[in-house]
């Protein structure tokens, strides 16, 4: 879904009268220059709501609508409190509340008065995705018109909000498509088209990776039709630095193998490849913008399915690092997945940090429900790091603890690990397993997203569906520890 078109022009005292849409204004204890201009035509309505006892209970970002506002052509006049002196999360959830009730009329948003439009136009451009593939899908909603005094300064603040919009939307599309429509080699097709934004991608095919000796990657798939893949994606943009390296387990579908899930709710696991949509995504926003840092996305493609070549419980897989994994659960599949893309993307690119993304464990839902993804890590700096971007933006990420004595709930009898142990800590005994195959002095973070990624009712500033929870929060986090 492509973004809602968004317009800047000067203030236009007749446009604004003869607007058909829906108009925007701000306000907060006290009218400023526009509110007092929709105060006239609407012949003193906008002053008897700030006088109001409902105006007085909203909070920031909160609005009252008032419909077919008399003086007006437009279907409704919303005013929404904002402070003088907003901060970005006002302004980002003023801007959700916006693209959350933006039709095909489209908006007209007074913005004149605010300082930086930027975290209102993105908080709006994030509500306002739509998703759907049905024969009358929802109207694409109208443009949206933001006035003020220098249209030309307020669009170049805007730029790069929007960019990184369009990037969580091309992660909620990933997330979104159904299985039979994102395959395998559907989706490396996607990533490969971004070179056209100058990334280099390259993809690695089953025999590439049979060379490689990606064993565990291999397995999971080797019950399906679709071909498993590799895609790495770089974008070289901080000189000879060492890269960050991003990797994403892509399950385009996990039916749980031979070890098969129940079949209420298995069509949610069209979102097990959220943490390849994530990494995919966030090296969009980075080439958008032209990062000032090196950052390398690899992303582990593969269907779990089960057939007579499926693997099976008790079968034992080697990695491409070498160590060997008892299959206890071929439901616990991601994780050997990552396993061989983590190794792999040390060998190749020696990067300075990894940070691994993943649905990884229904035991993170559990322990954190939807509003926080599981943060494990090696590093306390870049740990600490991420949690503050993730805060910033308004994304919840919590630390979660990693630690020798948990390994020995994933010990095998005939391997060097088995990829399961137990219900008890399950999203711990999955960070330690990745643990394994980090080498020593890598600063590592594995985030568990399984709880945020795909969500069954409305949130702040996503429909019902994909949240594309992560992208926001990586580009902050590259742009304080990693951009030079």
């Amino acid at each position: 879904m492509s973004l809602a078109p968004i317009d800047f022009t000067p203030a236009d005292a007749d446009a604004l009268k003869e607007f058909a849409g829906r108009v925007v204004a701000f306000a907060d204890t006290a009218p400023d220059n526009a509110a007092r201009g929709l105060d006239r035509l609407t012949k003193g309505a906008v002053k008897r709501v700030l006088a109001s006892d409902a105006w007085e209970k909203l909070k920031p970002g909160q609005g009252i609508e008032l419909a077919f506002p008399a003086g007006m052509q437009a279907r409704a006049l919303h005013l929404i409190r904002l402070p003088r002196r907003a901060g970005a999360e006002d302004l980002r959830k003023a801007g959700a509340l916006i693209g959350a009730r933006l039709d095909e009329a489209g908006a007209m948003v007074l913005a004149g008065a605010l300082r930086d439009p930027a975290p209102l136009v993105e908080g709006l451009a994030l509500r306002a995705y739509q998703f759907a593939r049905r024969a009358e899908a929802p109207k694409a909603p109208g443009t949206v018109t933001l006035t003020g005094t220098d249209p030309d300064a307020m669009r170049d603040a805007c730029t790069t909000a929007l960019a990184l919009a369009e990037a969580v939307h091309f992660t909620r599309d990933l997330v979104n498509e159904p299985a039979n429509i994102l395959t395998t080699s559907e989706f490396a097709a996607r990533l490969e088209a971004m070179r056209d934004m100058g990334l280099t991608v390259e993809v690695l095919d089953e025999a590439a990776m049979e060379r490689l000796g990606m064993r565990a990657l291999l397995a999971v798939g080797q019950g399906s039709e679709s071909p498993s893949k590799t895609v790495v994606m770089r974008w070289n943009g901080g000189g000879e630095e060492a890269p960050l390296a991003l990797v994403g387990k892509g399950v385009v579908f996990d039916t749980g193998g031979i070890s098969i899930k129940p079949a209420a709710g298995m069509e949610d696991m069209v979102m097990d490849m959220g943490g390849a949509a994530v990494v995919a995504g966030t090296m969009r926003a980075l080439a958008a913008r032209k990062a000032k840092a090196n950052v390398v996305g690899l992303v582990g493609l593969v269907e779990n399915m089960p057939d007579g070549r499926a693997q099976r419980p008790g079968d034992v897989v080697t990695s491409m690092k070498g160590d060997t994994i008892e299959v206890i659960n071929t439901d616990a599949e991601g994780r050997l997945v990552l396993a061989d893309v983590l190794w792999y993307a040390q060998e190749t690119f020696q990067p300075a940090a990894v940070i691994d993304l993943a649905t990884l464990t229904g035991a993170i839902i559990i322990a954190l429900g939807n509003e926080n993804a599981g943060v494990f890590a090696n590093d306390d700096a870049l740990a600490d790091a991420f949690v503050k971007a993730a805060g910033q933006v308004g994304e919840g990420a919590w630390r979660m603890p990693l630690g020798e004595a948990y390994d020995k709930l994933i010990k095998s009898r005939v391997a060097d690990m088995k990829n399961v142990g137990g219900r008890g800590a399950g999203s711990v005994t999955a960070a330690q397993f990745l643990a394994r195959f980090i080498k020593d002095g890598t600063p590592w973070m594995h985030l568990d997203i399984a709880g945020v990624t795909l969500l069954s009712s409305d949130s702040a500033f996503a429909p019902k569906g994909a949240t594309g929870w992560g992208v926001r929060a990586l580009d902050a986090l590259v742009r304080a520890r990693f951009e030079g």
